[in-house]
């Protein structure tokens, strides 16, 4: 009996670890923020999401599963006053570079210095993301790593807290297992829904003898997304964060 009790010992109390860690790593995060946000520093949200060739089209077909489709990445951010006024990227995946420079994070943090003075940036790491999705006997030991890390990726950006600080902002990490403390995928689903139910009205066909060509107008498709998600909702989805913020906060402590 005890031989196959071991096993199972093994297997719960690292969970039990790994939750009370990501626990801490919650309420660390909560409270920085408060802090900073007492201290007058602006909350503002920076991410990203993947629009596949198909969401733009709708014409993915289920019988070439194998087929690559072109993905384009989409960076931009937003507060509770809405989208931040900064140029936002839009980049095909296969330009994004190799080794990520942190030029466009320097370009939005002066750009959020003029609109909104300093601010505290929250965003996602993707290397977390792949730690959490990481086997099980490997959690208990990404879960000791120190959850500040030098440098924040995100798929063309490279975030760097020394360039946020050197601008007056600060930058943290929202943890990946907290994902209704993560405003962007409120504005992601906006968007992306728009674009599913209005992308024929940005698309222009031509036919001659032997071809139907199709032109989709994606820039001007994105650009009405983007203004889909309104100041409105973005101040509704920033309370609705805020509310989960004061629960956390309230049970965690």
């Amino acid at each position: 009996m005890q031989r196959f009790a071991n096993p199972l010992l093994r297997h719960v109390l690292p969970r039990g670890y790994s939750d009370a860690a990501q626990k801490q790593q919650c309420l660390k995060y909560l409270r920085s923020l408060r802090t900073l946000q007492f201290n007058g520093l602006n909350t503002v949200f920076l991410g990203e999401t993947d629009i596949p060739e198909s969401l733009i089209t709708g014409e993915k077909s289920s019988e070439e599963p194998d087929l690559r489709w072109p993905i384009w990445t989409l960076v931009h951010a937003g507060s509770c006053q809405g989208w931040v006024p900064w140029q936002y990227k839009l980049l095909l995946r296969c330009d994004l570079p190799t080794h990520q420079q942190n030029g466009a994070f320097q370009e939005f943090c002066e750009s959020l210095t003029t609109s909104h003075g300093k601010c505290v940036i929250v965003t996602r790491d993707k290397t977390q993301l792949r730690r959490v999705r990481a086997k099980d006997d490997k959690e208990t030991e990404t879960e000791t790593l120190p959850p500040a890390l030098p440098a924040i990726h995100i798929a063309s950006i490279k975030c760097c807290p020394e360039v946020a600080r050197a601008n007056g902002h600060e930058l943290l990490v929202v943890p990946s297992s907290y994902n209704y403390l993560y405003l962007m995928d409120v504005a992601w689903s906006s968007l992306k829904w728009f674009i599913i139910n209005n992308r024929n009205n940005f698309s222009l066909r031509s036919i001659d003898r032997t071809h139907s060509y199709r032109c989709i107008l994606l820039s001007d498709l994105i650009v009405k997304g983007l203004e889909n998600m309104t100041p409105n909702k973005w101040n509704a989805a920033f309370n609705r964060v805020k509310r989960w913020e004061n629960y956390y906060l309230g049970t965690l402590s």
